[in-house]
C-alpha cells in the first residue's frame, strides 16, 4: 500500500517508527503514549481521523505491507501492543453504537431468516439510489475513490476466517471466496476488475492511491472488517459481517451500474458491479445459511456475535454512506479534497 500522510500526532509518530529498522527500534514508549492519548482524547473514535488512519496502516501489515517499512513489523510485540491500544476502544464505540439484535434463533435456518428480515429492515442512506438517478460525474470518481480502500483488496478479511471454521460453514466460505477470488482465472479475481474500472475512469488503480483523500468513516467500515476477521473471537462477527454485505449487494450494484450507463459508460466500467448482481444473488443464500447460519447452530457461543456483525456493518457503513449523500446532497466533495484524475 502507499504510505499515506499523517493526519496527526498519533499517525505522525506511527509513520515515522515505520522508517525505522524493528531490529534496531528504540523503545515504543513515545508510541504507546500518543495511541493512549489519541483515544483519551477523541470525542469518536470511529470519526477520528488519526485515530482510523492509524490502524488502517497497522492492520495493513498483515496484508500487502507499507511502501518502505519492513516486514518485521508486522509482528514486532510492542507495535501489537499499541494496536491493541486503539482496537480496544474502536470495538468498544461499535458495541456502544450496534446492540446484539434479539432474537430466539438458534437453528441454521432460523438464523439465516433473522438476517435476512435484519437487512430487509435496514433504512440507512441509499447511496446506490442517488448515484442511479442523481450522481454527477465527478461524484461517481468519488463513489469510486471512496469504495477502493476496500475493493481493492475485497475478500481478503472475510478470508482470515477460513482456518477457524469447518465443516458446512467453512465449504460455504470456500465457496464464496471462490468467487471473489475468479475462480482461479487471472484477471477475473473481484479486486482485478474493480482496478480496471477505476482505470476506466481515468483514476489510479494502486492500492492506497487516494487514501490521503478517504475521511474516518469510510476508513472506519474498512477498519472494522480488519477487526472481525484478524480475531479469532470475532469468528461470528466477520461471518455475519459478510452475510450481511452479500444480503445488500445484488441489487444496489445494479443501481450504481445502471448511475454509470446513465452518463454514458460501458462495460469497461460497469463490469465489475455487473458482475455482482449475479454472483451475490447466489452468495447471500449461501452466506446467510450455509455459513452465518451453520456457524450459529454448530457455535452457539458466537451466535450472538454473528447477528451483531450483521448489525454492525449495516450500522457503520450507513455512517459512511450518510455522509458522503450529506456531502453531494450539500453541493460538497465528499472527499477530504478534491480528486484528481491519473496520468
Amino acid at each position: 500500500m502507499r504510505r499515506p500522510a499523517a493526519r496527526g500526532p498519533l499517525s505522525t509518530a506511527l509513520l515515522e517508527t515505520l522508517t525505522t529498522d524493528p531490529a534496531s527500534a528504540p523503545s515504543l514508549t513515545a508510541l504507546q503514549g500518543a495511541a493512549e492519548r489519541a483515544v483519551r482524547d477523541t470525542d469518536d473514535v470511529l470519526a477520528d481521523e488519526d485515530v482510523q488512519l492509524s490502524l488502517v496502516v497497522l492492520y495493513e501489515l498483515a496484508y500487502r505491507g507499507v511502501d518502505g517499512v519492513h516486514d518485521d513489523w508486522e509482528w514486532h510485540p510492542d507495535l501489537l501492543r499499541v494496536r491493541a491500544t486503539l482496537e480496544a476502544p474502536f470495538e468498544a464505540a461499535i458495541r456502544a453504537l450496534v446492540p446484539v439484535p434479539r432474537t430466539d434463533a438458534r437453528s441454521a435456518h432460523e438464523v439465516a431468516e433473522a438476517l435476512f428480515a435484519l437487512t430487509a429492515a435496514d433504512d440507512g442512506p441509499s447511496v446506490s439510489s442517488y448515484i442511479a438517478k442523481k450522481a454527477t460525474d465527478t461524484q461517481l470518481r468519488e463513489f469510486l475513490v471512496h469504495r477502493s480502500i476496500y475493493h481493492l483488496k475485497e475478500a481478503d478479511p472475510h478470508s482470515w476466517a477460513l482456518p477457524r471454521l469447518s465443516g458446512r460453514a467453512k465449504s460455504a466460505l470456500i465457496e464464496i471466496q471462490t468467487d471473489e477470488y475468479g475462480g482461479g482465472r487471472p484477471g477475473h479475481i473481484h479486486s482485478e476488475l474493480f482496478a480496471r474500472t477505476l482505470r476506466a475512469m481515468g483514476l489510479d488503480d494502486t492500492d492506497g492511491a487516494y487514501l490521503d483523500l478517504v475521511p474516518a468513516p469510510t476508513l472506519a467500515s474498512v477498519n472494522m472488517m480488519s477487526l472481525f476477521g484478524l480475531h479469532r473471537r470475532l469468528r461470528g462477527a466477520i461471518t455475519g459481517h459478510l452475510a450481511a454485505f452479500e444480503m445488500t449487494s445484488s441489487i444496489p450494484c445494479r443501481k450504481y451500474a445502471n448511475g454509470f450507463r446513465r452518463l454514458g459508460y460501458g462495460e469497461d466500467v460497469t463490469l465489475y458491479f455487473d458482475e455482482h448482481v449475479e454472483a451475490d444473488a447466489v452468495h447471500e443464500q449461501i452466506a446467510g445459511r450455509d455459513l452465518a447460519g451453520a456457524l450459529a447452530e454448530s457455535e452457539p457461543e458466537v451466535r450472538d456475535d454473528v447477528l451483531w456483525g450483521a448489525a454492525a456493518y449495516l450500522a457503520v457503513d450507513g455512517l459512511a454512506g450518510a455522509q458522503m449523500l450529506e456531502a453531494w446532497q450539500a453541493g460538497r466533495t465528499a472527499l477530504r479534497r478534491p480528486v484528481s484524475l491519473a496520468a
